[in-house]
């Protein structure tokens, strides 16, 4: 039997199945935070769950800064907040 990977939320600090949880990732180059619909893009990750919760502390970008180590705008977030909103609505649609 394989065994399943867990991430831990960066918010509420749950741990979960890897694959159920949204991922944000740094990107190395150009020091950007953009979110990762694959799963598999390169640079620094961080997970966060699909709770509104969760996804509204994202506005908060001392703990982004922190935990992916990079200097990110607070108009960036929100564009980040709103790709994974999008998506959330998507994927129950589908």
């Amino acid at each position: 039997m394989k065994k399943t990977p867990l991430r831990t939320c960066i918010v509420c600090r749950e741990k979960k199945e890897k694959r159920k949880l949204i991922r944000i990732v740094r990107d190395k180059e150009n020091q950007t935070v953009f979110f990762d619909k694959t799963g598999k893009a390169n640079g620094r990750g961080a997970y966060i769950c699909g709770s509104d919760k969760c996804i509204e502390a994202l506005g908060n970008v001392k703990m982004i800064n922190n935990i992916l180590n990079v200097n990110v705008k607070k108009e960036d977030m929100e564009n980040v907040k709103e790709d994974i909103k999008k998506y959330l609505k998507e994927e129950v649609l589908n």
